[in-house]
C-alpha cells in the first residue's frame, strides 16, 4: 500500500517493519526464557539445560530447547497459514485469551490481598471486557483460531503431567523420617568402618530421607566420615539466598539448606565451597518408573529425556554417583 501511495517511503517503511519484527521476536524469546526458567525453578516444569551467557549479569540466560521449540512453532505456523492475513483469526484468539487470563489473575490477586481490595471492582470490569472480546473470537474457530488452543494446550499439558507426576512419585517413593533413619545410621556409623572424606546427598528436605540414601547407607554400607544432606527450596521472594549448615544432626551427619528466590540464579558449587565443604563424591537419586498408566508413562519419558538436578546445577561430573531406585506408579 505504501508503495502505491508514496513509493519513496517504501524502503524506510520496510526497514521499520523489519526492525519492529526483530524487536517483537526478541521480546517474545526473552519473555519466554524468563517464564520457563521461573517455572523450572518452582518445579512447575521439568528441568532444562540453561546456558548463562554473561559473567556480569546473572539473569542473562539462554535455554536451547525453548529457542528451538519457538523456531519450530513459528515455521509450523508459517506452513499452515502461509499468508499473514490468514493468521488474523488465530492471533485474535491468542491475544484476547491472554488478556482474559491476565484479567482473571488480577481479580484473584486483588481479592486475596486486603490492602488491594478497593481495586477489585476495576479488575472485574476489565475482566468482563476482556472476556467479551474473547467470546467474540469463538466465531473464528473454523477459520484457524483453534490452532491457538492446540498450541496453548501443549505447555499446559506438560505442566499438569509434570506437577501431578511429581506428587505421585513422591508418594510412591515413601521417604523415611529423620528420627527413624538416625536409629540405624548411628549404629552403622559407630562401627568405625567409614570411608575417608565427605559425601553429599541431594534430597528434597533433610527431615525426610530419600529411599536412595537409605539404600546407599544401609543396604550397600557406603558411609563416609562426613555425610551432608543438601536440600534446595525456592521462596516467594524473587531474589535472595539463604544458606544454613546444620552440623549437629548426628555424628558425621550434617544438613545444608539453601533457600533461594524464585528468580535467583546462583552457583551451587560455589555455595558449597563457601561453607568449607570439599566433597569426595556426590550422590543423587535416579528413579526407574514402572507403570501401566499412559499418563505416568508420558511422565516417565519426560523425566528420562530431561536433565536431572545435578546436571542442571552443573556439578563436577567426575564426582557424581547416581543411584537407581525402581518405583511403581
Amino acid at each position: 500500500m505504501v508503495q502505491h501511495q508514496a513509493s519513496y517511503l517504501y524502503i524506510p517503511f520496510l526497514l521499520l517493519t523489519v526492525a519492529a519484527t526483530i524487536i517483537a521476536s526478541q521480546a517474545i524469546i526473552s519473555g519466554t526464557f524468563s517464564i520457563v526458567y521461573q517455572a523450572v525453578t518452582t518445579r512447575l516444569m521439568p528441568l532444562m539445560k540453561v546456558a548463562y551467557t554473561s559473567s556480569q549479569m546473572k539473569s542473562q540466560i539462554y535455554i536451547p530447547v525453548v529457542n528451538g521449540t519457538l523456531m519450530c512453532a513459528v515455521i509450523f505456523m508459517i506452513l499452515i497459514f502461509q499468508k499473514s492475513e490468514n493468521l488474523a483469526a488465530a492471533y485474535g484468539m491468542a491475544v484476547t485469551g491472554s488478556m482474559t487470563i491476565t484479567a482473571l489473575m488480577m481479580v484473584l490477586v486483588f481479592s486475596q490481598i486486603k490492602k488491594w481490595k478497593w481495586k477489585l471492582p476495576f479488575a472485574v470490569i476489565v475482566s468482563g471486557i476482556a472476556f467479551a472480546f474473547f467470546v467474540a473470537t469463538w466465531s473464528k474457530l473454523s477459520h484457524g483460531a483453534y490452532w491457538s488452543l492446540i498450541l496453548a494446550a501443549i505447555p499446559l499439558s506438560l505442566i499438569l503431567i509434570w506437577t501431578k507426576g511429581q506428587k505421585r512419585l513422591f508418594k510412591s517413593l515413601r521417604p523415611l523420617d529423620l528420627e527413624t533413619f538416625l536409629i540405624s545410621y548411628e549404629q552403622i556409623y559407630a562401627k568405625g568402618r567409614n570411608i575417608a572424606g565427605t559425601a553429599l546427598y541431594f534430597c528434597r528436605g533433610y527431615t525426610m530421607i530419600s529411599p536412595y540414601i537409605v539404600h546407599s547407607i544401609f543396604r550397600s554400607n557406603i558411609i563416609y566420615e562426613r555425610n551432608i544432606l543438601i536440600s534446595i527450596s525456592r521462596t516467594d521472594e524473587p531474589f535472595g539466598i539463604k544458606v544454613d549448615l546444620k552440623q549437629d544432626l548426628a555424628p558425621g551427619l550434617e544438613a545444608l539448606e539453601v533457600e533461594a528466590g524464585y528468580r535467583e540464579i546462583f552457583d551451587l558449587e560455589g555455595l558449597i565451597k563457601e561453607q568449607g565443604i570439599q566433597e569426595k563424591v556426590i550422590f543423587y537419586g535416579v528413579e526407574d518408573i514402572v507403570t501401566r498408566n499412559p499418563i505416568w508413562r508420558i511422565f516417565s519419558v519426560i523425566k528420562r529425556i530431561t536433565p536431572n538436578f545435578v546436571q542442571f546445577s552443573k556439578l563436577p561430573p567426575s564426582r557424581l554417583q547416581g543411584i537407581v531406585t525402581r518405583v511403581e506408579m
